[in-house]
């Protein structure tokens, strides 16, 4: 089975351990350990400085300044322990999605600067074996055949495919209309570092960094014009970057003003970084404007439900009442108290947490909604609902691609559905119900 939705919970390799689970996991978790000794396990600048982001735009080499940023942004949120090792506390929060604000600085590459980070081993990212010899089952309960939860599930089951049609000169005047307004182009930077080599230096320590030590280091900036001899592509690059023709990345480049071009005088390299990253979220913006979906005539089958074994540690699970399965895993505390107040609502008849063999195409990658509700007839105005859950309703903290993806959603929902389930994004219960009211 390699369904990407469901493969590692479909391929699932048991070991009959002659020992106790106790004494198999220990013994299995050291040698895994031992195995990774040569992954970096120090969260400091001398690690991060000198990697390289993998942006949509490019990538980005991470400056000492950089560096510097992120070490201070773990420091400054006990990310990291006294041995600059990551802690506990970086993967509880990335996995409840309360992850602190990164700076002003890192916020564009976010989520390079987070995959950055998480190259960095630590005991925390081990796999923990689970002890099957426990009785361990969480079946479909009574309602799953609830009137409801069928009706429910006949309106939202429709497979839909999408289609994009636009014109190649909208593009290009949101194109122009974006770098005009945002591009700002950083002056060429460089930084003079200093050190010393350490008095014993070490196979290992010369591997991982450590034979020098930084004594001192100066940044400045030329924010003269680059006369350099190093010739661009400019157009090749940008068409390369955005995946569009090299024709309309003309039209684009033509259309700003001198000002704002001039620029790439200053520094080839981040205006076409920068360029090509507002083009791409352009693009983006217009293909999400003009897709429109079609039924396929093919449906999710219910199957999907019985597909998903989750192994899970239950004891982190929600027991339910009104969800079509004993318990819930979660994703997160919101989650969790969303599926609390699901479960104590007298309005609310069956839930379900979607699987993820659920899903609707999209431009940017597949996308599955979080939960799908059926309300009693005649408690709200609308009877079936599909909720995404996210921790903030704010759209300036969601990131572009789940911006596009939700889009989508809604107008998948409305094309399969008609007026039959509203589909929208509640950060809880109260939400919720102001939009079925």
């Amino acid at each position: 089975m390699d369904n990407p939705a469901t493969v590692h919970q479909v391929n699932v390799l048991t070991v009959v351990a002659s020992e106790s689970y106790k004494d198999f996991v220990t013994a299995l978790q050291r040698d895994i350990s031992e195995g990774l000794s040569e992954r970096p396990r120090v969260a400091d600048e001398s690690y991060f400085t000198g990697k390289v982001l993998k942006t949509t735009a490019g990538d980005v080499d991470v400056t000492p300044q950089l560096a510097k940023q992120i070490y201070k942004y773990l420091l400054k949120n006990d990310y990291t322990d006294d041995k600059d090792s990551i802690a506990d506390a970086y993967h509880e929060a990335k996995k409840e999605g309360t992850l602190a604000a990164l700076p002003p600085e890192l916020v564009a590459h976010a989520d390079a600067v987070f995959a950055l980070i998480d190259s960095v081993f630590s005991d925390a990212k081990l796999p923990l074996p689970e002890d099957d010899r426990k009785a361990k089952t969480n079946p479909l309960n009574a309602n799953f055949d609830k009137a409801e939860f069928k009706a429910l599930w006949n309106r939202i089951n429709r497979k839909a495919a999408y289609t994009v049609e636009f014109e190649t000169p909208e593009l290009v005047a949101k194109c122009v209309k974006a770098l005009e307004a945002e591009l700002k182009v950083s002056p060429m930077q460089y930084t003079v570092v200093a050190g010393e080599q350490a008095d014993t230096a070490t196979y290992d320590g010369i591997r991982q960094g450590e034979s020098f030590k930084v004594t001192e280091s100066t940044t400045d900036f030329h924010r003269a014009s680059a006369h350099s001899a190093v010739k661009y592509d400019l157009i090749g690059r940008m068409a390369g970057e955005t995946q569009l023709t090299r024709a309309t990345v003309a039209s684009v480049l033509q259309g700003i003003n001198k000002a704002v071009f001039s620029q790439y005088r200053t520094n080839p390299e981040d205006f076409m970084q920068k360029a090509a990253r507002l083009m791409n979220e352009q693009k983006a913006t217009v293909i999400v404007e003009h897709i429109a979906y079609d039924p396929t005539g093919d449906t999710h089958t219910m199957d999907i439900f019985t597909q998903d074994k989750p192994k899970e540690d239950f004891s982190k699970a929600v027991k339910a009442n009104h969800h079509i399965y004993d318990y819930v895993f979660t994703d997160s505390k919101n989650e969790r108290d969303f599926v609390r107040d699901l479960d104590a609502s007298a309005e609310v008849v069956v839930y379900a947490k979607l699987p993820r063999g659920f899903f609707i195409p999209t431009p940017v990658g597949n996308y599955n909604p979080d939960w799908a509700i059926a309300f009693q007839q005649g408690k709200v105005k609308h009877v079936y609902f599909v909720a995404e859950t996210k921790g903030s309703m704010s759209s300036m903290d969601l990131r572009k691609i789940e911006e596009s993806k939700i889009e989508c959603a809604r107008k998948c929902f409305a094309r399969i559905t008609s007026d039959q389930v509203k589909y929208d994004v509640v950060d809880g219960y109260g939400k919720l119900m102001e939009l079925v009211a």
